[in-house]
This record gives C-alpha cells, sequence and structure tokens, in this order.
C-alpha cells in the first residue's frame, strides 16, 4: 500500500478565471485520483485531489464560491463565474479536498492512490503504477 504523505506546505491556487483565490499554511495530502462517476462528470475527467483542514486555508474571492450538494455525505465547491471546479467537503469532517489542477506550481505532491476504480470509464487504462482501490479510502479508514 502506498504511504501517502502529509507536507507541511504554503500553496496557493485559484480558479480559472481568478476571482477565487486560496492559500493553504498547513499540511497537504499527496494527490488521489477519483474516478467515481461524479467526479468525472463534474471534471470531465478523472480528478486529482489533495487535502486541508479548513483550519488552514483562507480565501480571496469567496462570494463568487458556489456549493452543490452531490450526496448526503458530500458537497462540491466551484466558481459561479468560470466553473472551475475546485473542492470536494466530505461534510462533518473539517477536512476538504482540493482539485489539484487549481494548485500554482510548485506543488511538492505527488500521485499516490486511485479510488473508485471500478466505476472507472472505459475510455481509459491506468497505468502509473500507484495503488488502484475499487472503492472508497472510507475502507482504508480516511475520508
Amino acid at each position: 500500500m502506498s504511504q501517502i504523505r502529509q507536507l507541511p506546505t504554503h500553496a496557493t491556487g485559484h480558479c480559472l478565471c481568478g476571482a477565487i483565490r486560496f492559500e493553504i499554511e498547513g499540511p497537504l495530502r499527496d494527490v488521489v485520483v477519483c474516478h467515481c462517476s461524479q467526479c468525472r462528470r463534474q471534471h470531465g475527467a478523472p480528478p486529482g485531489y489533495t487535502q486541508a483542514a479548513w483550519e488552514h486555508i483562507r480565501f480571496e474571492g469567496e462570494e463568487s464560491l458556489a456549493w452543490y450538494r452531490s450526496s448526503e455525505k458530500a458537497r462540491r465547491g466551484f466558481c459561479r463565474i468560470c466553473g472551475s471546479s475546485l473542492f470536494w467537503e466530505p461534510i462533518g469532517t473539517g477536512r476538504v479536498s482540493i482539485a489539484a489542477g487549481a494548485l500554482d506550481a510548485p506543488t511538492g505532491l505527488r500521485t499516490v492512490r486511485h479510488i473508485f476504480v471500478a466505476d472507472k470509464g472505459d475510455y481509459y487504462e491506468i497505468h502509473d503504477g500507484a495503488e488502484q482501490l475499487s472503492g472508497s479510502m472510507l475502507t482504508l479508514g480516511r475520508p
């Protein structure tokens, strides 16, 4: 099983149009790629997410951030102006997954795991050598 690192870091990111900017002062998790049908539909492809505690994130332009309750357990944050998909929040955990593509480089992160590979699209294969789980990371006791 791949070890997921928590990297103490300072990171910044933003949506495509720049209306939403954010800064993270605290540990980021390495990137996990989600292959569930909801993530693929929202992003147009399997997205990679890092994760941080809400208490470590500061925003500019938060009024442009909209949320969609995609399930009983989670909501998704996006820019109401340009539509950039930015966040996935497992409700009640105090943590938020952040679309790795919204981060400014260099991130220092690496892709270490794929989740919901049993639901992946039939139009691609996964050959990067990272760990693959058929379902959620909850089976590992992680949100």
